[in-house]
């Protein structure tokens, strides 16, 4: 078999990347070794949002592009991206005052274009007794605004199936073996059972997010690994269900944002921000994280600080490699080529949940240049999901 693009990984990134050719008109085959959404993709913090913490960190264009996708999704997908509050509550010894996170969210309001859902506004203190035992010593202001919540992995599978009705394949479980690259394409070897299968692809797509650098060693020639680094995002799930909405926290030891949320019956706390050294395979929450987590509902919710958590689960962001904290790094998508011209090879690194349509066109106008000229099935930004 040929096909124009061969995608490796069946999280987010590389589902968006199968409806985007799909609907492009192009032959598409995925390759997952597990399950759709078994890796990152089923273990981020579920939000479908702008990103209000980036402002911080200057990334204008990604929060504008993110807070547009994110409408889009709530349209596309009504029965998996609802909309709902987060309050930001603001203490006496907080590091950012009301008045800055006004300007904030004002900012974020403008960046989405000032429509019914970038509105906030600061809650009247007659309220706070309602904020499911939100910590009051030293509170001065709680402002609530609105984004987007959804369940990852069922996302995940949504877009695919948008994918594969439009004409993608999918083999699943299929592993990866090796790839040949050659003048015009890639020569593809891949595993199902005990089988072995051999097929050949226009250009090679690896969205494999953490073990991105483990299939590039499975190329010939061999292709350098890139610079980014592993960071590990823990979250725990704590008993007892949030009936308020969201809660955007600052963590005092630090000052990190991390979000509490109602998630399947329950309370979902995280994400923290640590270097992962050790395999993809093998990542959780440590020891640290947890007391990290568990430290911060504590001292927001009173009734959390004697409290077990019923578990703990952590996912890899793939980040560019630097100095210094995670927390100002870029997250944009990051794509390397294996050659400028007629590519044959392209990575795809790091990315945000919110915005996988987005950068699934961006990684088909790269490289349209370079594919045979087919006809147009659809449209991405009008294929419902459900």
């Amino acid at each position: 078999m040929h096909y124009d693009l061969l995608i490796i990984g069946g999280g987010i990134q590389g589902a968006g990347i199968a409806q985007a050719g799909a609907a492009a008109g192009y032959s598409v085959m995925v390759l997952e070794k597990t399950a759709l959404a078994s890796g990152t993709s089923s273990r981020s913090s579920k939000l479908i949002h702008g990103g209000l913490r980036y402002l911080e960190s200057a990334q204008l264009r990604l929060v504008r592009e993110s807070l547009h996708e994110r409408e889009r999704l709530l349209r596309l997908a009504p029965d998996l991206v609802r909309l709902v509050p987060f309050h930001v509550p603001i203490y006496r010894d907080s590091q950012r005052r009301p008045w800055q996170i006004r300007a904030g969210l004002s900012l974020y309001a403008m960046l989405g274009g000032l429509g019914r859902n970038t509105l906030f506004h600061a809650l009247p203190r007659s309220t706070w007794n309602g904020l499911d035992g939100l910590r009051r010593d030293g509170l001065q202001a709680v402002f609530r605004y609105f984004d987007a919540q959804t369940d990852d992995a069922a996302l995940t599978r949504a877009v695919m199936h948008s994918a594969q009705t439009l004409g993608a394949q999918l083999q699943m479980p299929a592993r990866f073996v090796a790839a040949h690259i050659e003048g015009d394409g890639c020569a593809v070897q891949y595993r199902t059972d005990d089988r072995l299968h051999d097929c050949r692809a226009r250009i090679v797509i690896n969205a494999a997010g953490a073990w991105a650098g483990e299939v590039l060693d499975a190329f010939t020639p061999k292709l350098p690994r890139p610079r980014i680094e592993l960071v590990r995002g823990s979250h725990l799930v704590l008993p007892g269900q949030l009936g308020q909405g969201i809660y955007y926290l600052e963590a005092p030891s630090d000052h990190r944002a991390v979000f509490a949320m109602p998630y399947q019956q329950h309370t979902l706390i995280g994400t923290t921000e640590a270097s992962h050294d050790g395999s993809a395979d093998a990542v959780q929450a440590s020891a640290e994280e947890q007391a990290y987590l568990r430290a911060i509902a504590g001292h927001y919710f009173a009734h959390w600080r004697d409290v077990q958590p019923l578990r703990a689960f952590a996912g890899l962001r793939v980040l560019p490699a630097a100095p210094g904290r995670a927390f100002g790094r870029s997250r944009e998508t990051l794509l390397l080529r294996d050659r400028q011209q007629q590519p044959r090879v392209l990575s795809v690194l790091g990315g945000k949940l919110t915005t996988y349509r987005a950068s699934a066109e961006t990684v088909l106008a790269a490289l349209q240049p370079w594919l045979p000229t087919r006809r147009r099935k659809a449209d991405t930004r009008k294929l419902t999901l459900g």
